[in-house]
């Protein structure tokens, strides 16, 4: 039983909070007896659970679910992993699963991808939002923030499990390779033509490009879109924040695709 919050393993873990520690180990953290259930029902890659006695009573299925190392813990050893105030009894270190570009390209015909978006809210939450819209894939570029921040990983609810992920390569790329497959490239971006109820751009193949979430996207990032489309505002307010306007844009894409 790790039993102090100053143990080499305690602390192991409790680095993976930090994105060098999740680079160097290829591992990340799943905090809560939901999420460790989400990545035991993906089948993913579970490395370690540790767990408190309270939570094993509550939650015995979880213990026995995976034949991995399982380690008891004291409540003080468990909240220092955490990065969570609140981890409910359990975390688990899991090996991250991001694939190559091509791979989640692939007979893909719709996409997001992700410029420069560095609040772990709201890339967890348009992942979640590209799960539910039915979407094939998000690429998430760099200069993000990490996919595998604990933040992200629980603002996705369990979707990042759901949806093919590419990472850490550049918008060029991203897009590129889109237009190659046949894709049309379409940023959302409040100077763009407004988004209609059917808009014919959504009937095909096609990959929104969100930017950053304070600036948008810069000048050089927008020309390499065949077109910009804007989510119309009909009442007073002045903008919509990423994920909401996200919202809009995948749903919009969503109810294309059916008849």
């Amino acid at each position: 039983m790790l039993s102090s919050p100053r143990s080499p393993v305690v602390r192991a873990v409790a680095r993976l909070q930090q994105r060098t520690a999740r680079s160097e180990t290829g591992l990340f953290l799943l905090e809560g007896p939901q999420a460790l259930r989400d990545a035991i029902a993906a089948g993913a890659a579970i490395d370690q659970i540790f767990y408190t006695e309270a939570a094993a009573q509550k939650h015995p299925e979880l213990i026995d679910a995976v034949e991995v190392q399982h380690i008891e813990c004291s409540e003080e050893a468990l909240a220092r992993m955490a990065d969570t105030r609140n981890p409910q009894g359990f975390v688990a270190t899991a090996r991250q699963f991001p694939q190559r570009l091509e791979s989640v390209l692939a007979g893909a015909t719709r996409i997001a991808i992700l410029h420069e978006i560095r609040d772990p809210g709201n890339l967890g939450t348009i992942i979640r939002l590209a799960d539910a819209a039915g979407f094939d894939a998000v690429v998430v570029t760099e200069d993000s923030v990490d996919v595998y921040n604990p933040k992200v990983v629980r603002a996705t609810t369990g979707s990042l499990f759901h949806v093919p992920h590419a990472v850490g390569v550049s918008t060029l790329e991203a897009v590129t390779a889109a237009k190659q497959l046949g894709m049309r490239v379409l940023a959302a971006d409040v100077a763009g033509d407004a988004l209609q109820p059917s808009e014919p751009a959504l009937e095909s193949g096609h990959a929104w490009l969100f930017g950053n979430e304070a600036r948008g996207l810069d000048a050089a990032t927008l020309a390499l879109a065949d077109r910009a489309l804007a989510v119309p505002i009909f009442g007073r307010a002045e903008s919509l924040n990423l994920a909401t306007a996200a919202a809009v844009c995948l749903y919009a894409s969503a109810f294309a695709a059916r008849p």
